[in-house]
């Protein structure tokens, strides 16, 4: 699970670098502006964060 949550953090992480440097959103060229699916990776990126973030808190 926490792998799969990395990858998508670091998706969305190259592609805020894409819409900063260069006004260029991959997610949307993709999958269409807003769309459903594109709402979805925004949702699934937003959500593995904070899964990273509460995940390392954790103690054994």
């Amino acid at each position: 699970m926490k792998k799969v949550a990395w990858v998508l953090v670091i998706i969305g992480a190259l592609n805020w670098g894409l819409v900063g440097f260069f006004d260029w959103d991959l997610v949307a060229k993709i999958f269409g502006d807003m769309t459903t699916l594109s709402r979805i990776v925004y949702d699934l990126v937003g959500l593995s964060a904070l899964y990273l973030l509460f995940a390392g808190k954790e103690t054994k």
